[in-house]
């Protein structure tokens, strides 16, 4: 992977980063405070999707809604765009899906990516982009439709492929909110890779597969060159447990460079799809200062 991993005492948050830490752990609290929220706590789902409508509305976007029906509910991705000014057709996806598992109020999984995805929009709501830029809220990531036709990400992706856009990379931010210092806090899907990564969990993680391998070391390399945080890189076939397991899988199927940024979620997460998922789980500190770094890598790639 380019550049290194940072390592030693992480320096004070700026005041900017007080502000959106602040800000993330409102919108984490506001979203699991509707307890689980899903196909079967509908009335829920659709008040999470109301508020990202309403956060996405305030920073005065134009929000365009994509409405699917399953067994007679309707169910709808919610996304933004800041078109390019030099490579309109260049388009660049930043999405989390924002339901959560059967019991879980999903603070972490995903009310994390949902707050970091709002953050960014609100970050570039009046800048100028070179390469055009989409945040989307996804429906329907968890179980039953989980990797099926019916997952949100899944009916938007083949709506791009359909429509022959460019999406030259899509950065899926899943389970970003939990860290922790304890040496072996840090688990791997195979054995093998605790002899390459850390087995401290306390990194934020970029994996994608062997067709995004680009994109992965380029999203490492801004990261690391412009953030104070531990940052690891993963190329993995997709075949590996983990490695698929949220919305950019969705954007591999239709021939489309994706990576997850995670925080390896049940590989370190204790709380991983359990009623016990709540806000008070979040280290706001780091997750403040990786939705910083995300928001300069993202300058870094719409040629900012």
């Amino acid at each position: 992977m380019p550049g290194k991993s940072y390592s030693g005492s992480l320096p004070p948050l700026s005041p900017d980063e007080i502000a959106l830490r602040d800000r993330l752990q409102a919108d984490i609290e506001r979203i699991s405070s509707n307890g689980e929220h899903n196909y079967i706590a509908y009335e829920n789902l659709v008040a999470v999707a109301d508020f990202i409508e309403d956060e996405f509305a305030d920073a005065e976007y134009e929000v365009r809604s994509q409405v699917y029906t399953v067994e007679g509910q309707n169910f709808r991705n919610l996304e933004v765009e800041r078109l390019g000014s030099e490579k309109p057709n260049d388009i660049f996806v930043v999405g989390a899906h924002y339901d959560s598992v059967v019991v879980s109020p999903g603070a972490n999984d995903n009310g994390s990516g949902v707050a970091a995805v709002l953050a960014l929009a609100r970050a570039f709501a009046r800048v100028n982009p070179k390469r055009t830029v989409r945040f989307v809220a996804f429906v329907n990531e968890e179980p039953p439709f989980f990797q099926t036709e019916e997952m949100g990400s899944v009916v938007y992706a083949k709506r791009c492929r359909q429509s022959n856009e460019n999406i030259v990379g899509m950065l899926c931010l899943e389970t970003i909110g939990y860290y922790d210092d304890t040496p072996g806090s840090q688990n791997y899907p195979m054995g093998l890779l605790k002899n390459i990564y850390p087995i401290t969990g306390n990194f934020i993680s970029v994996v994608g597969n062997l067709d995004s391998a680009f994109l992965v070391r380029q999203v490492v390399g801004e990261f690391r060159d412009r953030t104070q945080f531990p940052c690891e890189g993963a190329i993995l076939p997709g075949s590996i447990a983990g490695a698929g397991w949220s919305d950019h899988w969705a954007f591999w199927q239709y021939n489309y460079p994706a990576v997850m940024v995670t925080d390896t979620a049940p590989f370190r997460y204790p709380y991983y799809h359990t009623a016990e998922d709540t806000p008070d789980k979040i280290d706001f500190d780091r997750l403040a200062r990786v939705v910083t770094g995300l928001e300069r890598t993202l300058k870094a790639l719409l040629d900012l």
